[in-house]
């Protein structure tokens, strides 16, 4: 068993799926260790176990749509793909959504994961509630009114409180959006006006290969509403207007990727970078990211940029995103608003293995710290000094989990290591 991207073998075989939430509570209590798997699109180990899997895949319903509240109440096992129509048809929408709308909404939360918008919060933002169930079986209820400061530590768990059965999720009225594409802007713009193009629409994408010292295109997601759309001139800030769809590699085919070209769509069909009906492939790819402050956006952009002709050889693509902050402890943007470095990488593990502590180091001096669902070598020392949180969540997690039934090597390492 494999994860989607085939860089991962999980260490059993033994995967139980669970249909309700009877069938969780009488698993986990059974179990001295289990892990819950999700969409499988973690590239690390954080999600393995070495002794039972647990799937929720099949449970993945909506369990009330709260029009007066603003809220949904998911299943854990439903993805953001299976949502976001539904979500639309009744007059609704998330805020964000990740470049893929294959994950499933419990893992996403739980590793921080983010979309983009400098005024958009990660896709854990939106979560209000979590339903859990924990080692004796016991079915634990959170919420962001009723318990302040464990529903802040809880949300990204990181799989180690508990198995997740329902999410509720903030919603607001549908939007539409256009999503238009420019090629080939000057690194120097990019530098000069980092903060102008980051505000310049709601979701912005940077995609850049390091060479040449441009940015090979930029991807812009407006919402259309107040007659506040972007205004797509032929350039912006030394970009040209893309006149056909583009995939973010520029050799791939762009039928999957979402509509360009200004297409009015909805907020769903847009906010994700590829097409809810696509399935992507057991993309044979590495993915790494890292999460850098804010304040020190260019002079991390730059210290990577310095690399390029040793990241270069072995990387797809690189994505650059900025991301609103937040309050949730073991989130990265955790009272700060921060940018993401995002490699896609071509999969040859010894030479990423090799190349990730090159880029850590480079980016050591701006606190970094990495996605929890991708591939890093930051220590678990350097981890500990960069979340002001960890100890609370260790605390917490020890509340619910006291003999760590839902500790994995990962987790171990990682977190629990004192």
């Amino acid at each position: 068993m494999k994860n989607w991207a085939g860089n991962l073998e999980y260490s059993t075989d033994r995967l139980y799926s669970a249909n309700s939430l009877e069938q969780v509570r009488t698993y986990v209590r059974k179990q001295r260790h289990l892990k819950v798997l999700g969409s499988r699109h973690c590239f690390n180990n954080i999600a393995d176990s070495t002794q039972n899997l647990l799937s929720l895949k099949s449970m993945d319903q909506v369990v009330a749509l709260e029009p007066e509240a603003r809220t949904v109440t998911v299943e854990s096992g439903m993805t953001y793909g299976q949502l976001c129509p539904l979500l639309h048809a009744k007059g609704f929408a998330l805020h964000n959504l990740a470049s893929l709308p294959h994950i499933s909404i419990a893992g996403a939360c739980s590793t921080a994961t983010h979309g983009s918008g400098e005024k958009n919060g990660n896709l854990s933002s939106a979560v209000s509630a979590l339903e859990f169930v924990t080692p004796s079986g016991e079915v634990v209820k959170l919420s962001r009114q009723q318990d302040a400061e464990s529903f802040l530590g809880a949300v990204v768990g990181l799989g180690s409180l508990g198995v997740i059965t329902k999410v509720t999720l903030d919603i607001q009225p549908t939007f539409m959006m256009r999503q238009y594409v420019y090629e080939n802007m000057p690194l120097a713009e990019m530098k000069n006006h980092f903060d102008a193009i980051q505000s310049s629409a709601y979701s912005v994408s940077l995609f850049t290969d390091w060479q040449n010292q441009r940015i090979s295109e930029v991807w812009l997601k407006s919402r259309v509403e107040g007659g506040l759309a972007f205004e797509a001139t032929p350039e912006f800030f030394g970009a040209k207007l893309a006149s056909k769809n583009l995939h973010p590699i520029a050799e791939l085919s762009a039928e999957n990727c979402t509509e360009q070209l200004g297409v009015l769509g909805p907020w769903y069909e847009r906010l994700p970078h590829f097409r809810m009906g696509f399935t992507p492939s057991a993309g044979k790819e590495l993915q790494s990211e890292y999460f850098v402050p804010r304040q020190h956006a260019i002079e991390a952009i730059l210290a990577v940029e310095r690399l390029r002709d040793q990241v270069t050889p072995h990387l797809l693509i690189s994505e650059i995103r900025a991301i609103a902050a937040d309050n949730l402890w073991l989130s990265p943007c955790y009272q700060q608003p921060c940018i993401t470095i995002h490699f896609t990488w071509k999969q040859d593990w010894p030479a990423v293995s090799k190349l990730l502590p090159i880029i850590e180091k480079e980016l050591a001096p701006f606190d970094a710290v990495p996605h929890w669902g991708k591939l890093f070598t930051i220590s678990p020392a350097v981890l500990k000094s960069r979340y002001k949180k960890l100890h609370d969540f260790i605390q917490l997690s020890k509340k619910y989990d006291p003999q760590g039934k839902f500790q994995n090597e990962f987790l171990r390492t990682n977190i629990f290591t004192s």
